[in-house]
This record gives structure tokens, C-alpha cells and sequence, in this order.
């Protein structure tokens, strides 16, 4: 999106910010990447100076991945995309082998895939419960255990990064904040902040660096009717003391930075970038 774009407040322009080449050299696989956030991140990558590996879903149509390729391409960037259910462990293994066969190693693992099956507890059946638990929790376990077996494989190449491997576990600010009828997601991301890090604990002496990044209320077709009106982005503005919905950009310049050595001694954090969300609005005039 163009600043223009951005902003459902008047007079609010957001800044546009060309990410440095600070991933030059580096190959990138990010799950999730033919929408939304993780399209978002699959660009900035690449205009970071990386390769980028653009996972989509195995049920979905190739072609919103093979228009970010096109995009990267057409910048000058290298890429492919690469069909995977981050579910099913065959086909993670598949297409970690792909990504090796064409760049030869991967240096950056972005864990963005996720979905929301929504619910009253009552009413959540067992499918929607697995469903989510499995690729928004085991699909991270997956990608991110082939991700380390080739970083310690390879170990640090100094001409190219300080550490072996980064891996970013894209969570949510529900991580830490309960959500009435969406508990399967909620303690998914639960998930991911404890298994981000337990792995950066046990990775750390092996120099591969683990960090979530932990959105806010993002503008993504995930959460549309969030915002799509005038009144729901009225409702969502109570949540959000900052004043404005996030971007995904706004994710992606994160995600650069904190995938490149100037973030080198951040290790099993989650950084939350949500406009103020965790900050308890409703405590805002004194309780």
C-alpha cells in the first residue's frame, strides 16, 4: 500500500521507508508469503538484497505466489515460490529441499503461516481446534526444525551473517492477551512464545538466533471486518491506543532489521508491534 492508502485517519500519513540492504547475500524462506503479512516480509527481504522463498498453502491457487515472485523479480530480486502444507511433515521436508536445490542453503526462516478457525468453547469442534493447533503451532515446529538441522549443517559463513541462522516466529499480541472465542488461536500463540524460547535457549551456543515478532490489529484480509467499515475501525481504534491500524509493512521493516546483524544480540524475545495494544487502553483514564 501507498501512504495514501495507509491511513483511515485524516491527516495521517505514514512514512515510507525503503528497507537498507542489510540481507545481502542471505536466502529466506517465509511460510505464508502470498498475502498479507508474510507477502509483505517476502518483499522487504528481498529489497534487503536476499533470496526469498515464497511458501504458499497446498490448497490454494499458485498464483498469488507467483505474483510476488514476479514482483521481486521485477525489482531485480531472486525468487521462487514453493507449494507446502507447513501441517504435513513430508511436505516440509520437500520444500526445505527445494529451497537448498536452488540456493543451496537457507540462512533466514520467517514462521508467518497461520490461520483462525473461530469459535465459543461450546461449540469448537475437535477439526477446528486440530486445525489450528497444526499449522499455526506444529507447522512452526516443523519448518523450524529442518531450518536448524541445515543451519548447524552449515554452520556461520562470517562473509555473510554473525550468526548460523535466524528464525522469526511470527505470534500475535495473543501470545499474552486472552481471547473470548478464539482460544485454539490464543493458545496456539501461546505455543509459539514458549517454544520460541525454549529453541532460543537450547540454540543459542550454536549462534542460531530465535525471536518472535508479536502483531497488533494488522490491516490483512485475516481480519477484514475489523476494519473494513467506518464504525468497526471506530470500535478497533478503542483497542489501540496509537490511533491507527497496523500495516504490514509495518511488520515486514521490523522483520528486516531483526533478521540481519544489527539485531545480533537479540535472542528469544518477542517484540510486539501492535500501536500500544498491550498497554491496557482501558486503564488509560485511570481505570
Amino acid at each position: 500500500m501507498n501512504s495514501e492508502q495507509n491511513s483511515s485517519l485524516p491527516g495521517v500519513t505514514l512514512p515510507q521507508c525503503k528497507p537498507a540492504r542489510l540481507l545481502v547475500g542471505q536466502t529466506a524462506l517465509v511460510t505464508g508469503a502470498s498475502s498479507g503479512i508474510g507477502k509483505s516480509i517476502a518483499a522487504a527481504m528481498a529489497a534487503a538484497g536476499a533470496a526469498v522463498a515464497v511458501n504458499y498453502p497446498f490448497d490454494s491457487e499458485h498464483s498469488p505466489a507467483a505474483e510476488v515472485v514476479e514482483l521481486i523479480q521485477s525489482l531485480g530480486g531472486r525468487a521462487i515460490a514453493v507449494k507446502a502444507d507447513v501441517s504435513r511433515e513430508d511436505q516440509v521436508q520437500a520444500m526445505f529441499l527445494r529451497v537448498r536445490e536452488e540456493f543451496e542453503t537457507i540462512d533466514i526462516l520467517v514462521n508467518n503461516a497461520g490461520l483462525q478457525q473461530d469459535a465459543p468453547i461450546d461449540e469448537m469442534t475437535l477439526q477446528q481446534w486440530k486445525a489450528v493447533i497444526d499449522v499455526n503451532l506444529t507447522g512452526q515446529f516443523l519448518c523450524a526444525r529442518e531450518a536448524i538441522r541445515e543451519f548447524k549443517r552449515r554452520g556461520v559463513v562470517e562473509s555473510v551473517s554473525c550468526a548460523a541462522g535466524k528464525i522469526l516466529c511470527i505470534s500475535s499480541v495473543h501470545e499474552v492477551i486472552p481471547w473470548a472465542g478464539h482460544v485454539n488461536y490464543a493458545a496456539s500463540k501461546g505455543g509459539v512464545m514458549m517454544m520460541m524460547k525454549s529453541l532460543a535457549q537450547e540454540l543459542a551456543p550454536h549462534r542460531i538466533r530465535v525471536n518472535s515478532i508479536c502483531p497488533g490489529a494488522i490491516r490483512t484480509p485475516i481480519n477484514k471486518a475489523a476494519w473494513s467499515t467506518p464504525e468497526a475501525y471506530n470500535d478497533l481504534m478503542k483497542l489501540i491506543p496509537y490511533k491507527r491500524i497496523g500495516e504490514p509493512d509495518d511488520i515486514a521493516r521490523v522483520a528486516v532489521w531483526l533478521a540481519s546483524d544489527q539485531a545480533d544480540y537479540i535472542n528469544g524475545e518477542s517484540l510486539f508491534v501492535d500501536g500500544g495494544m498491550c498497554l491496557y487502553p482501558g486503564f488509560a483514564e485511570g481505570g
